[in-house]
């Protein structure tokens, strides 16, 4: 025979709290019961039963699921490592390269680093980039866009709303079909440099085969 059954939660109480002692439930699931393994003549025994219920203890994995679940899985809640791993899955990295300054440019005019005369010198020809990791809230966000950009239909809808999540609450910022296999994505306030690595490194916004694709910003 083995000891009594655990009694059950009491309504409006703590789930956890309301459990016997030993048992590591995980929310409303109990995937271990050391009282089980009792029998009854042995359930008063305190030395036995301490061994027993030490033991789940130190055994005890209620708390790594947790965290696992909390930290990893869910990617609403995920932190550091866990994100990294979702940016491995969805297919985004959080570096980034950013470039410090624009430069004067001929058939590169018109992208997100090129200037025109008199307000960008000359490209020297090194490639002066500074490496940048986006902090956890600007790398999820560019999580979510990418899962978006994965299962979308590339159509402009689509992609405007990408946008729209990708920079909310920026400005006006869409994209259009030049009809040529070519499209511009527009936006109507100025991209930091970090979101400049974002529009062009990242690939994040779909661009199809064969269509090139150029980035309007304010001068």
């Amino acid at each position: 025979m083995t000891g009594p059954p655990l009694p059950r939660p009491v309504p409006g109480s703590n789930a956890i709290g309301s459990f016997r002692v030993g048992v590591s439930p995980i929310g409303t699931i109990q995937p271990f019961d050391p009282w089980a393994t009792i029998l009854s003549q042995y359930a008063n025994s305190p030395v036995l039963t301490q061994l027993i219920l030490n033991f789940d203890s130190y055994v005890d994995q209620t708390l790594n699921i947790d965290n696992f679940f909390d930290l990893i899985w869910n990617i609403d809640t995920a932190i550091g490592y866990g994100l990294d791993v979702w940016g491995r899955i969805i297919g985004v990295t959080r570096t980034l390269q950013t470039i410090p300054g624009k430069y004067f440019g001929f058939e590169e005019a018109g992208s997100l680093t090129v200037g025109t005369f008199g307000q960008s010198p000359f490209f020297s020809g090194e490639q002066a980039t500074n490496n940048f990791q986006l902090p956890d809230d600007s790398y999820r966000t560019l999580l979510f866009a990418k899962a978006l950009a994965n299962i979308s239909d590339g159509s402009i809808p689509a992609i405007n709303q990408l946008l729209l999540n990708l920079f909310p609450n920026r400005g006006n910022c869409y994209c259009t079909d030049g009809g040529n296999m070519t499209m511009t994505y527009t936006f109507a306030f100025f991209l930091t440099p970090v979101e400049v690595a974002i529009v062009t490194q990242s690939g994040v916004l779909p661009k199809p085969v064969g269509v090139a694709a150029t980035f309007v910003q304010p001068p």
